[in-house]
């Protein structure tokens, strides 16, 4: 099997101290096939089991991040394979929304169907100027399938959302900005660092109150106010066991707010 997904960090100069690339190399448009897609969950397992990482950036390179899936793999399925494999596609990416430790997917040149699912499984998204967003699999005569029609509207509110995914049309980097689809808007050539500088700036973070506050954000959004508050107390509680904790208390008692140093 070729290697589709780098991680890289460690002796990558480029890459700052605490963080991690998810790097996507199949050329010429990324596209999503089967062994990508596994080749993902594995990124995601190791770059979650590794505590020397403490954030991550997903990255398709300097053309593009992912056109979306392997239509002609897709061409050759049918229903009766479809209903067995949907649950591991939608799995798959699902790792990486998982991934305990933030998340930032930088974008360029197109985020398409599997694409942009994929950026949807970050916590932040830098865009390219000139890329384009969308989910197009209305065009196919399907609808997104890796959690599109789930992330999208959590994220953008469903009237929106609908639109995108009833039209299938794609979206200039503006107008994703002004949806909220992204965060940051840069030069194309700035996107990848620009990116790093985020993730670094929370790989200096409190790793077990970062993990936690991902978990109560992200599992608050799948159930009621009154589940979600209970498990936020639950979070809360459980990092004062922690170091962290410690470490900023002390820092605050000491020298004030913001000055702690997490090891």
């Amino acid at each position: 099997m070729a290697d589709l997904v780098r991680v890289e960090a460690g002796d990558d100069a480029e890459i700052p101290a605490g963080v991690a690339t998810i790097r996507l190399d199949r050329p010429p448009m990324n596209a999503i096939n089967t062994d990508l897609q596994e080749q993902l969950r594995a990124a995601a397992a190791q770059v979650s089991d590794d505590p020397s990482i403490r954030a991550v950036v997903l990255y398709g390179g300097e053309k593009v991040f992912a056109a979306g899936a392997d239509v002609k793999e897709f061409a050759g399925q049918d229903h009766a394979y479809m209903l067995q494999d949907a649950h591991r596609l939608t799995s798959a990416l699902d790792a990486l929304a998982r991934i305990p430790k933030p998340v930032v997917a930088a974008v360029t040149g197109y985020a398409l169907g599997g694409g942009c699912e994929l950026a949807l499984t970050a916590d932040f998204r830098v865009s390219a100027e000139d890329a384009r967003w969308g989910q197009p699999e209305m065009l196919l005569g399907i609808i997104p399938g890796a959690g599109g029609t789930q992330r999208l509207p959590r994220l953008i509110g469903p009237a929106k959302a609908k639109d995108l995914i009833y039209t299938g049309r794609f979206v200039a980097a503006d107008e994703a900005l002004e949806l909220g689809l992204v965060d940051v808007v840069v030069a194309k050539e700035e996107v990848y660092p620009t990116a790093l500088a985020m993730a670094a700036k929370f790989a200096k973070g409190p790793r077990h109150a970062l993990a936690a506050a991902k978990a109560a954000i992200d599992g608050g959004l799948d159930t009621d106010l009154a589940t979600g508050l209970r498990l936020e107390s639950h979070l809360f509680a459980s990092l004062f066991a922690t170091e962290d904790r410690t470490i900023g208390m002390q820092s605050f008692l000491e020298s004030g707010p913001g000055k702690a140093q997490f090891t």
